[in-house]
């Protein structure tokens, strides 16, 4: 009978949210707040009379409002998005105030004032899932409305939202102003940290590859652990050799704090200095120097790793202490030459193949029971096999697998490992394997952006786009400066997902990240030959075989091992599109 009385009625929901709320607050609580207050003064409130909507709920960042028509809503959310636009455009980049907006029509219960029920809850959820900027509105909303504004529409497909039990259609309003990926990065809950590259005191341009490692190694050690949140080195090495201010560091890369240091390197001798810096304030937590003979460099990026530890009161787990003081080898040749393996491998260049595998085969010489020089051999296979740069890719795969089983039978805690683990279990069509082996990396990984990547990747090969996204979009939080890949497979994500515009904008940020980076324009000939517009289609193809003169449609359909045959031939039929070779 108490059911009998409830009050419903149907009404369109406009909820909305600040992105990176967290990270302003952290910047500047009371000017956040006045400038929120502002913003709904002076931007929200007018809108909301102007197209006769009523605000029934305000909670800290967010807003829920109601209409009694879809139009109206709809309207106010455009209208909103570029009313805060606008009142961005005189103050810093870290300081404004960026919404998210999504807008439903249905059913919603009444008590009082306020509004509860699914109608209210989708709102919310597409909200969530809406970018930066932008405004997400549910099916039906967009039945009501197609007809009646002058506004573009993407149809993004059904889509699963937490907690409500059927997947909801939704639909992008395109042409809103865009708002770039990193311009929203939250400081977390825990102690976050950024280290630069060390700076290279030894006047050797050769001694590089030695201070890198170090400050390498360091960031390793910290991202191990679960209670701190740790920038990737990808990201804090775009600083190296140019003057750096702690504070803009801080800001651009979303931490607290920020370590940096020197390494003088003498015949013998190895002098190190180090310091802990509150990116907010600008005052040292804390400074060390060191002046050690060269053969303790590992005990020394150790020291300073427990130094930093203990500076930001990160209390660890038992397996947490066993893994972080865990060392890769002893030996200081086979490690310097190790170091120098990553760089090559990242940039996803057959003629830097070749140089990296037989530095990794050096360090191996070296050091038999270097576990990541096992995994760097591995990935120089694994590359080979997956890029079709090998007429016998079966045989590559086959000793990628030796070498990184080799690396996972001396540490099976690496994040790294597993992760490479799963790229190849993805060559093999392993499907199940790969996903158990991200999933641990990611666990022993709690700061991996690169396990991230591969887990978005995993996700790609099963077909699985909309998991993507979510991965994705902490991969690039953990590494804001990052590599081509993680923005091409975003793309990618966005081509499956069969959001073409977002798919081709996306593929030319990451071409602006490294113009040779291939999959970028697998994208951009897919999805402009999807469109019908098979000039800009072939433009792509033409940098295809700039890059790779040899490349087929043959070769790419062995090799890239999609589980679902139909996306190989949907990519295969884009590539014919676009005049590539079969």
């Amino acid at each position: 009978m108490a059911e009998d009385r409830v009050q419903r009625r149907l009404a369109a929901i406009l909820a909305a949210d600040v992105v990176g709320y967290s990270r302003l607050m952290e910047q500047d609580e009371a000017g956040t707040l006045a400038a929120l207050k502002a913003r709904r003064k002076e931007v929200l409130e007018p809108l909301v009379a102007r197209h006769q909507g009523r605000v029934f709920k305000v909670a800290g960042d967010g807003v829920l409002v109601e209409f009694a028509s879809a139009v109206n809503a709809v309207q106010c959310a455009v209208d909103l998005q570029q009313g805060m636009t606008a009142a961005n455009a005189n103050a810093p980049e870290d300081q404004h105030i960026v919404l998210r907006v999504g807008v439903n029509l249905g059913d919603v219960m009444v008590e009082g004032s306020d509004l509860y029920g699914d109608g209210v809850n989708i709102a919310a959820r597409l909200e969530a899932l809406a970018e930066p900027g932008g405004v997400l509105v549910s099916g039906t909303a967009y039945d009501h409305i197609k007809s009646k504004v002058k506004i573009g529409f993407d149809d993004l497909g059904a889509q699963a939202l937490k907690n409500i039990a059927e997947p909801v259609r939704a639909y992008r309003v395109t042409g809103m102003p865009r708002v770039a990926l990193a311009a929203a990065k939250p400081i977390t809950d825990k102690p976050s940290i950024a280290v630069l590259p060390f700076t290279n005191m030894s006047g050797d341009p050769e001694q590089e590859h030695f201070s890198d490692g170090i400050s390498e190694d360091i960031i390793t050690a910290l991202s191990k652990l679960s209670k701190l949140f740790v920038i990737a080195r990808n990201s804090t090495f775009t600083y190296k050799g140019r003057p750096t201010d702690v504070k803009q560091v801080g800001r651009e890369q979303g931490v607290r704090y920020v370590l940096e240091g020197s390494v003088r390197r003498g015949s013998n001798r190895l002098r190190i200095t180090a310091q802990l810096i509150d990116a907010k304030t600008g005052h040292h937590v804390w400074a060390q120097r060191y002046d050690r003979p060269i053969q303790d460099v590992f005990e020394l990026q150790d020291e300073i790793t427990r130094e930093v530890t203990s500076a930001l009161q990160v209390e660890l787990t038992e397996g947490e202490r066993a893994r972080l003081w865990a060392s890769g080898t002893k030996n200081l040749e086979a490690w310097e030459t190790a170091i120098q393996v990553p760089e090559l491998l990242e940039s996803h260049r057959r003629d830097d193949l070749l140089p990296a595998r037989r530095l990794a085969e050096r360090a191996l010489q070296l050091d038999e029971n270097y576990a990541a020089a096992w995994a760097m051999l591995g990935w120089s296979y694994w590359n080979e096999a997956f890029n079709g740069w090998t007429d016998d890719p079966d045989a590559a795969l086959k000793l990628a697998l030796d070498a990184l089983e080799r690396a996972r039978s001396i540490d099976d805690t690496s994040p790294d490992t597993l992760a490479l683990l799963a790229f190849l279990h993805i060559s093999l069509r392993n499907y199940n394997e790969a996903f158990e082996f991200v999933e641990r990396a990611m666990l022993l990984g709690p700061n991996s952006s690169f396990a991230r990547g591969v887990a978005a990747n995993v996700a790609l090969f099963r077909n699985k786009p909309h998991e993507m996204v979510p991965l994705l979009q902490k991969a690039m939080r953990l590494c804001p400066i990052c590599p081509a890949w993680y923005v091409g497979d975003l793309a990618y994500a966005y081509l499956l997902m069969d959001r073409h515009r977002d798919a081709i904008t996306t593929a030319n940020e990451a071409i602006k990240i490294d113009s040779d980076y291939i999959y970028s324009y697998h994208v951009l000939a897919v999805a402009h030959a999807e469109l019908g517009q098979i000039e800009e289609a072939r433009a792509a193809a033409n940098n295809i075989l700039r890059i790779e003169p040899k490349w087929l449609i043959s070769t790419y359909a062995a090799t890239q091992p999609f589980k679902d045959d139909k996306v190989r031939l949907r990519l295969s039929e884009g590539f014919r599109k676009a005049g590539l070779p079969d």
